[in-house]
């Protein structure tokens, strides 16, 4: 599998000249520049996109069928349906892709009859992009097309190189495991060999109750390519081998084996998967791997020895806590032996609670949360006492931590929280909220409505949201309760200019409620200019690439090539935070071994960013090794928190805006662990 795939409309901007600048006039920067405008504010203008989408210029059209699918009204599909027969195929392919977004099973005969029309062509683009959208609008009908693929190129057929069929593996999974090709995925694993055998195993992993291809997977397990052993280990879960029938020992044995793999991320995998049997006669075997090579195999390998409960246990973990080599260890050590022994947890950790790094105390709220959860008495003593530190961050940990041990009704609690819902920090704010409106006590709705005013100032809209999402459950328990909310939330305060928080009272009151009130969910007010769309158009989709980004830790230099003619704004809003020096002396906040690094938070504690959001600019680039995406809470969330996967994801394809890619530093990347150092990033 090719590491980095650049779309073909990417290489077309990439290659665009000065002199074909000079040479256009500023039609397709006018038109382009539209299209941003409405997709940015998620506007449905029928008669400007029916326009483009016959517009002489291809890239007009291709942006035209870009923005129908970022809107996501349903009233695109009759645009986008003749837009799959255009004469220019990338044309087609964006058309295919926004149809697959819109998630209307309407276009899915269109989609069908078009497959069959392109699978004996040349146009292998095309037919790759049909599976996916098919496989993701799903349904009988997609289910008989995809099936139909296979019919074509049984398991046994060689040589394997058809990527329509390799498509479909990869994607089945999304039709759920009662599909008739998620069926026959035990077939491909058995049989096949390199991509096919790969994506079967991936689509396999990802189904819950895959029946049959439970044993396969066993066959699958010495597999000479490494991703193919990762997804085989991602597999073997003890619940797998219940639901199959098959005996515990018989996933254990290869399992053995992939955790001392040559390959760090099939390790990784074998350690996430041996968790699930709770054995402890594998502490040998995973405390082994504390001392491994990669320090993220050491990071899973401390998480999994939590799920060992013995005396045996409690003390190789207690004895690696204090000489851990980093935060990440020491914390996933932590947390470990909360699970096992939550007293012994509670006394090594004690120096945590008065460390003067923030991060060690608002980890040592944490462990206390895995031990209250595992019945210890003290910890709730001791994060009641946690309550008065002087770092609003870790306040906001103690009351999360204390929210998930102590039900609601808890009268003590409901004090505690309440008397802070004055606090300066938005996130100690919203865990007040969230703790208050466990209760759905409509004696709650002055306090609430005042503090979703007092949230209107802050940066971040969390505060903003838990107290909508507080009113809106009271609203939900009674007719009077819902009456007194919208007296107090809607009718008492003028229309949000948060797009988020207007999206969120139209799903928990209801549209109609909404327009009667505040008016309709959209458009989103941007604050950009037409010229500014226009300076966008020109620089980023018209334009010649930027130039790469430099991210410089600790462990060594990553650099990161922008996808800016697919996501112009992401990659323009990327640029302007590395010009005002903003990712400076930050922490990758969250590494999930085998999975994704996460940076671009100003508090390190995942809840922070710039003020300002962005929208998604979902495109066709697929979440391979070394992917840059923005990282999200829900749609439209986008601001600074962005991630780069570390193995392939597939399930995020079509999810989350991809803008970049490695080009260099995957030595680098792969040393990175939760809490190391972003020393700048730099163009």
């Amino acid at each position: 599998m090719r590491r980095f795939l650049l779309s073909a409309l990417f290489l077309l901007s990439s290659a665009v000249s000065a002199a074909r600048l000079v040479a256009q006039d500023t039609g397709p920067v006018q038109e382009i520049a539209q299209l941003m405008a409405l997709e940015d504010r998620r506007e449905f203008d029928g008669a400007l996109l029916r326009r483009d989408s016959q517009h002489p210029d291809s890239l007009v059209r291709r942006h035209a069928a870009m923005a129908m699918g970022r809107i996501g009204d349903p009233a695109a599909l009759p645009l986008l349906l003749p837009m799959i027969a255009d004469r220019d195929t990338q044309v087609a392919i964006e058309a295919i892709f926004s149809l697959g977004e819109l998630g209307n099973r309407s276009a899915v005969p269109d989609l069908v009859a078009y497959l069959s029309r392109v699978t004996a062509s040349t146009q292998r683009d095309i037919d790759v992009e049909v599976v996916t959208a098919l496989a993701k609008l799903g349904g009988p009908d997609a289910d008989r097309a995809l099936g139909g693929i296979l019919d074509r190129h049984p398991a046994s057929m060689t040589p394997q190189d058809d990527r329509g069929t390799s498509q479909v593996l990869l994607e089945a999974w999304r039709l759920g495991n009662q599909a008739a090709i998620a069926i026959r995925l035990k077939d491909y694993i058995r049989q096949a060999r390199g991509d096919w055998r790969r994506n079967a195993t991936y689509s396999a992993t990802r189904l819950r109750g895959f029946g049959d291809a439970a044993h396969a997977l066993l066959e699958a397990a010495a597999d000479s390519d490494a991703l193919t052993r990762s997804y085989v280990a991602r597999g073997l879960l003890a619940g797998v081998a219940d639901s199959a029938r098959i005996p515990r020992e018989t996933f254990l044995t290869p399992l053995r084996t992939l955790a001392n793999d040559t390959d760090a991320g099939v390790r990784i995998n074998a350690l996430r998967a041996l968790a699930s049997y709770h054995d402890s006669s594998l502490v040998a075997l995973v405390s082994g791997r504390l001392a491994d090579r990669d320090p993220n195999v050491a990071v899973q390998a401390a998480t999994t020895l939590g799920t060992m409960h013995s005396a045996r246990t409690a003390a190789t973990i207690a004895e690696r806590i204090q000489g851990a080599p980093n935060f990440a260890q020491r914390r996933g050590l932590l947390l470990a032996l909360a699970d096992v022994s939550p007293a012994q947890a509670i006394e090594v950790g004690r120096t945590f609670m008065t460390d003067t790094d923030w991060r060690n105390r608002a980890t040592y709220a944490e462990m206390l949360a895995v031990a209250g959860a595992a019945g210890s008495p003290a910890a709730r003593q001791q994060l009641t006492q946690m309550l008065t530190d002087p770092e609003p961050r870790v306040v906001g940990f103690v009351l999360n931590a204390l929210a998930a041990i102590v039900p609601p009704g808890d009268s003590d609690l409901i004090g505690a929280a309440r008397s802070r819902l004055a606090s300066p920090d938005a996130i100690v704010r919203a865990a007040v909220l969230d703790i208050m409106g466990r209760e759905h006590n409509a004696a709650f709705i002055p306090d609430f409505a005042e503090a979703y005013r007092r949230a209107d100032a802050d940066a971040i809209d969390d505060a903003r949201l838990a107290a909508v999402r507080a009113m809106a459950d009271i609203a939900d328990s009674s007719a009077s309760g819902r009456t007194a909310v919208e007296a107090a939330l809607l009718a008492g305060n003028p229309r949000s200019n948060d797009y988020i928080v207007r999206r969120l009272i139209a799903q928990r009151f209801g549209d109609a409620t909404l327009r009667r009130t505040w008016g309709t969910v959209g458009p989103i007010e941007t604050g950009r200019s037409p010229e500014e769309y226009r300076d966008l158009a020109r620089r980023y989709v018209l334009g010649e690439a930027p130039a790469p980004v430099t991210i410089e830790t600790d462990h060594g230099n990553v650099v990161i090539q922008f996808y800016a003619a697919d996501a112009p704004m992401t990659t323009a809003n990327f640029i302007r935070l590395v010009g005002r020096r903003f990712f400076d002396n930050g922490r990758w906040h969250r590494v999930v071994p085998n999975f994704v690094v996460q940076d671009g938070d100003p508090r390190g504690d995942g809840s922070g960013g710039p003020g300002t959001l962005i929208r998604d600019e979902i495109n066709r680039h697929r979440y391979v090794t070394g992917t840059v995406g923005m990282a999200l809470s829900g749609p439209d969330t986008g601001g600074s928190q962005f991630f780069i996967t570390l193995s392939p994801q597939p399930h995020l394809d079509g999810g989350y805006t991809v803008f970049g890619y490695v080009v260099s530093g995957w030595d680098t990347l792969s040393q990175i662990v939760q809490g190391d150092r972003i020393r700048r990033i730099f163009q």
